[in-house]
C-alpha cells in the first residue's frame, strides 16, 4: 500500500491571501471594505451587504475556544499518528471562528473559553498552518 499522507490546503482565488500571510506567520483575515465586516471562511462577497470589495487584515492571533471536539479514531489512515487530536472552533479576538487543532496540551484539559494563541506548522516551503496553544 502506498503511503499516506496528510491532504495540504489548496490555494484558490479566496483564500490565497490568508495562505500567503500564513507562509509569513502572519494570521491574515477578510475585511469588506464597504461595511468593515470582518468575517471567515473567505468568500467573494460579503455576506453582510454583498459587496465583493475587501481588504486583508492581520489578526492579532490570539482568541478563545468556542468549541471543541477530541479524536481518538483516526478519519483517514494518515491521521493515525496525531491521535488523539483536538479539532476546535477558536473565536479570534476580532470576532470571527477559525476551525483549527489545539496543540500543546492534554486534550483532558481543554476548556471552552480557554484563551489561546496561534501556532504556526511549517508542513512544506509554502504552507504554513496555523494552529493554537494554550495562552502562557
Amino acid at each position: 500500500m502506498a503511503d499516506m499522507t496528510k491532504p495540504v490546503p489548496q490555494l484558490n482565488a479566496d483564500n490565497r491571501p490568508f495562505w500567503e500571510g500564513c507562509r509569513e506567520h502572519r494570521l491574515k483575515i477578510p475585511k469588506c471594505s464597504s461595511c468593515g465586516y470582518l468575517r471567515w471562511p473567505p468568500a467573494f462577497l460579503c455576506p453582510k451587504c454583498l459587496s465583493a470589495e475587501n481588504e486583508w487584515i492581520n489578526a492579532c492571533g490570539t482568541g478563545r475556544v468556542y468549541t471543541y471536539a477530541v479524536y481518538h479514531i483516526a478519519p483517514y489512515p494518515a491521521f493515525k499518528e496525531s491521535l488523539p487530536y483536538v479539532v476546535a472552533m477558536v473565536t479570534l479576538e476580532e470576532g470571527p471562528r477559525m476551525m483549527t487543532n489545539i496543540i500543546d496540551c492534554d486534550p483532558a484539559g481543554i476548556y471552552c473559553e480557554m484563551p489561546v494563541e496561534v501556532s504556526w506548522d511549517d508542513i512544506t516551503e509554502e504552507i504554513s498552518i496555523p494552529r493554537f496553544r494554550p495562552l502562557q
